[in-house]
C-alpha cells in the first residue's frame, strides 16, 4: 500500500478516535457554561435542549492532529491564530447570542490573519488561455471568499448531522482530488485529513438523534477550514479547477442564494432568519430528519462525484450528472417554497388543471 495512503488513514483514524472520545466531555462543559440550544421558537426542529460545544471538540481534535502530524510554518501559524479567533467568537455567541455584525467582525479578523500574516490568497486564475492576475483586488476577493465559506456552512447548520456531513463530504472529495493530482505530503492534505477525522468523530455524536450540536463555534470553524483548504489547493489554478470546491459546496451555496432571493422577493432583510431553507422544504414533504439529511448527503455526493469525474477527464459523464441535478433543482424550485410558496401553489394548481383536462379528453 502507498505510504502516503497509510499516513492519510492513520491521520484520519487517530483524530477521529480523539474527537469521538472527547465529545462527552464537551457535553459536560456546555452544560456547565450554559451553552445550550433551547428550542424557543418555531425555527428550531429539535424539541429538547441540546448542548452546543461540539465545535470546540472539533477544534481540540484538530489541534491534537496538528501536534502529531503537522509541520510548523508561518502559514500554519496564521491558520491556528485565525481558527482561535473563530472559536472564541463562536463560543461567545453560543453562550449568549451576539449580533450579526459582531460575528462578522470576528470572522473578518480571522480571515485577515491568514491573508496578511499567512499570505494565503487567491492571486490569479487561468481561464480561456489567459492568466488573470487580481493584483491588489486579491485581498478583497480572498476576504469575500473566506467569509462566504464560513457563512454558507453556518446557515445550513439546521438539522442533526447536516453541516458535519456536508463538511465531511467536501473534505473527502477534495482529498481524493488532491491525491489523484499527486499533491501528497502538503499542508493541504494534512489539514484535510486532520479535519476529516475531527469532523467524523463529532458526527458520531451529532447524527440524528443528536447528543451535541456544533453551535456557531463548529459551523464557522468548519467553513473557515473549508475556505483555507480551497485556497491552498487551488491558488493560481485553472478556472475549472477552482470551480471544483464551489461545485462540491453546491448545496449550501444554493441554499444561501435561494434564501437571499426569497427574502428579497418577500421584502425582508436578507439577514432575517426563516424556516424555508432546503432542509425545511424536505421536512414539509413529510421526510423525517434522518431521511432529509441522508437525501441531502446523496445530492451533495452526486455533485462531488461530478467534480471528481471532471478532474480525471471524464467530462461527458460529469456533464450528464450536472444535467440531472439541474432538472432536479428546477423541479425543487417550482414545487416547494424555497423561493416562493405562492409560485409553488400556482404551479401545483396548473398541474392539477392540466391533469383534469387530460382525463376529460
Amino acid at each position: 500500500m502507498d505510504k502516503y495512503l497509510v499516513e492519510i488513514i492513520l491521520i484520519t483514524l487517530i483524530t477521529f478516535v480523539f474527537s469521538a472520545l472527547i465529545m462527552p466531555g464537551m457535553i459536560t462543559i456546555a452544560k456547565h457554561i450554559g451553552a445550550i440550544d433551547i428550542p424557543r421558537d418555531k425555527r428550531r426542529v429539535h424539541t429538547k435542549p441540546i448542548p452546543k460545544m461540539g465545535g470546540l471538540g472539533i477544534f481540540f481534535a484538530f489541534l491534537f492532529g496538528y501536534m502529531l502530524f503537522g509541520v510548523h510554518s508561518i502559514q500554519m501559524n496564521s491558520i491556528l491564530i485565525g481558527s482561535f479567533i473563530i472559536i472564541v467568537t463562536g463560543i461567545i455567541d453560543d453562550i449568549k447570542p451576539i449580533s450579526a455584525k459582531a460575528k462578522l467582525l470576528g470572522q473578518t479578523c480571522a480571515a485577515c490573519t491568514v491573508i496578511f500574516y499567512g499570505n494565503i490568497m487567491l492571486n490569479e486564475i487561468t481561464a480561456f488561455g489567459q492568466v488573470f492576475n487580481f493584483g491588489i483586488l486579491a485581498y478583497p476577493i480572498t476576504l469575500i471568499f473566506i467569509l462566504a465559506c464560513i457563512n454558507v456552512i453556518n446557515l445550513i447548520d439546521g438539522l442533526d448531522g447536516l453541516s458535519g456531513g456536508i463538511t465531511s463530504i467536501f473534505l473527502i472529495t477534495i482529498g481524493i482530488i488532491a491525491f489523484i493530482q499527486g499533491r501528497q505530503a502538503t499542508l493541504e492534505i494534512t489539514l484535510i485529513f486532520i479535519m476529516l477525522g475531527a469532523t467524523l468523530g463529532f458526527l458520531l455524536h451529532n447524527f440524528n438523534p443528536a447528543k451535541i450540536f456544533a453551535g456557531d463555534t463548529g459551523s464557522m470553524f468548519m467553513g473557515f477550514i473549508i475556505a483555507i483548504v480551497s485556497l491552498l489547493g487551488f491558488k493560481g489554478a485553472m478556472f475549472l479547477s477552482f470551480m471544483v470546491p464551489l461545485a462540491v459546496l453546491a448545496i449550501p451555496i444554493l441554499d444561501t442564494l435561494f434564501a437571499i432571493i426569497r427574502r428579497i422577493l418577500h421584502r425582508k432583510s436578507i439577514f432575517e432568519a426563516d424556516k424555508d431553507h432546503m432542509h425545511h422544504q424536505f421536512l414539509k414533504m413529510h421526510f423525517s430528519q434522518r431521511k432529509t439529511v441522508l437525501t441531502i448527503y446523496l445530492i451533495n455526493s452526486l455533485f462531488s462525484l461530478a467534480a471528481i469525474l471532471f478532474t480525471v477527464g471524464d467530462s461527458k459523464m460529469a456533464i450528464i450528472i450536472y444535467f440531472i441535478l439541474l432538472i432536479l433543482a428546477i423541479w425543487f424550485i417550482l414545487h416547494t417554497g424555497i423561493l416562493s410558496q405562492n409560485m409553488s401553489d400556482k404551479v401545483k394548481q396548473l398541474e392539477e388543471h392540466l391533469l383534469k383536462s387530460k382525463k376529460r379528453s
